[in-house]
């Protein structure tokens, strides 16, 4: 189990922080290429959501062809450097390797994918090109993973493409909440800026798009519209104390600690609410930040979390504590935060039951609340003749577009919040459904 002393300088941070999946040499490709079987059936592909050709792109690094390995790549996912390193590999591609029935490691597909695409970008290989402009123009409001995607497939079709970003910096919760240890900023930039620099469609900063006077302007300037907007801030709890200093959504603290690195202050004690994989995150940079003790609570039982497995045992591994059957009723503290009041809860007659007669308090001097986000619900209802469904998505067709006919979507927008890699599909394939419905 570790133990980490709090970063104080830049250097200790990354120490602290170090990448999970780091960056392979060449002669560590070149030899995990060569374990590869190149299975006719290939079922690492049918794992992967962007359908990428893994076995030829691991072909292609094996026979010293990188930069063919990287085009491979991005021509099925646009993302295709950060989704190597950031997505959960061991339950999709990697997890349905043929190598996992033999008692074998699995092929590292993630790690030899962001060492090819990371070898074009460093060489700013030209692998694509602008399609031949039709004339039409594109608006995309978000600038996250879905939104990037979107626009790199419309400008290969011929699309000029205008993205509207709210915040200052691009690739949504890749670049403002993933864990640092998973990708660095600035490796997700450079990735973005490497296809701006090919593709050339414009990124508006600091430019929200949040009242109707501003949807009816883009309507009347652009053919079509993608909505890649993600999802908000923390949702509430709704509980006495929640509105305590010391008190942070687990996006807000994540995103805090990426921003500002080593500057960011973590007290001594530390409790996490929640049980998916952005909890296991948020417990894990706490512990990493110097937490002397980090408790993980969840209202339901080990078996029953959201979070992966091997999120979960990180988390354990860098010194993090864990409670399961508890939920919060109360953030308790005189003058500041002093601790969570837990009651106990179990399972009876399929329904989980609280226990108000069996309460406890834990002592913290922060509460990091990792149960969920809020959707964009408040942005859904300016725009006229939108379907969602009861969970706040957005109804699509199987073209990606919405009741509004005039409106395409995709990401956390359509599912409620998935991985990096759903995304980029999304992006790209409503890219394609606007392409065929301007072309009807």
């Amino acid at each position: 189990m570790a133990e980490y002393k709090r970063p104080k300088t830049e250097a200790e941070f990354k120490k602290n922080f170090k990448q999970k999946k780091p960056l392979m040499n060449d002669t560590e490709a070149y030899y995990e290429a060569s374990r590869c079987l190149f299975c006719y059936d290939a079922p690492c592909i049918q794992a992967c959501p962007t359908h990428i050709d893994i076995p030829l792109f691991i072909k292609q690094i094996h026979t010293d062809n990188v930069t063919g390995a990287s085009k491979t790549i991005f021509d099925s996912n646009w993302l295709g450097n950060a989704c190597g390193v950031v997505c959960p590999t061991g339950v999709l591609c990697e997890g349905a390797c043929v190598y996992n029935h033999q008692d074998v490691p699995p092929i590292q597909i993630g790690r030899l994918q962001n060492y090819a695409t990371n070898k074009s970008i460093n060489a700013d290989k030209k692998l694509f090109k602008v399609g031949e402009s039709n004339g039409k123009k594109i608006a995309v409001i978000g600038a996250g993973p879905a939104g990037i995607a979107c626009a790199c497939e419309a400008r290969v079709l011929g699309y000029d493409v205008d993205i509207f970003e709210a915040k200052d910096k691009p690739s949504g919760l890749t670049v403002y909440g993933i864990a640092p240890y998973k990708i660095t900023n600035e490796e997700v930039l450079k990735e973005v800026e490497y296809l701006q620099n090919q593709l050339g469609f414009v990124i508006r900063y600091n430019s929200p798009i949040n009242a109707k006077d501003q949807l009816k302007g883009l309507e009347d300037t652009y053919d079509a519209i993608f909505i890649g907007v993600g999802l908000g801030k923390t949702r509430q709890l709704g509980i006495d104390g929640e509105d305590k200093n010391g008190v942070i959504g687990a996006v807000e603290f994540i995103e805090e600690l990426r921003m500002k690195q080593h500057e960011v202050k973590v007290p001594a004690k530390v409790v996490v609410l929640g049980g998916g994989n952005t909890a296991m995150d948020a417990a894990s940079e706490a512990a990493r930040m110097g937490a002397r003790k980090t408790v993980l609570a969840y209202r339901n039982s080990k078996e029953k979390m959201g979070a992966y497995g091997f999120e979960y045992d990180l988390a354990i591994s860098a010194g993090v504590d864990s409670l399961f059957n508890v939920t919060p009723v109360a953030i308790v503290g005189k003058e500041r935060l002093e601790g969570v009041r837990f009651a106990k809860t179990e399972m009876i007659d399929g329904t989980l039951k609280t226990n108000m007669n069996n309460t406890f308090i834990v002592r913290c001097d922060m509460v990091i609340k990792a149960t969920g986000q809020a959707k964009q619900g408040h942005f859904y209802d300016l725009i006229d003749n939108l379907d969602t469904d009861n969970k706040t998505r957005i109804k699509t067709n199987d073209e990606f577009q919405t009741s509004n006919e005039k409106y395409f979507a995709g990401g956390d927008a359509i599912n409620g919040g998935a991985e990096v890699v759903n995304a980029a599909y999304d992006g790209k394939m409503a890219a394609q459904g606007i392409h065929n419905w301007l072309n009807k």
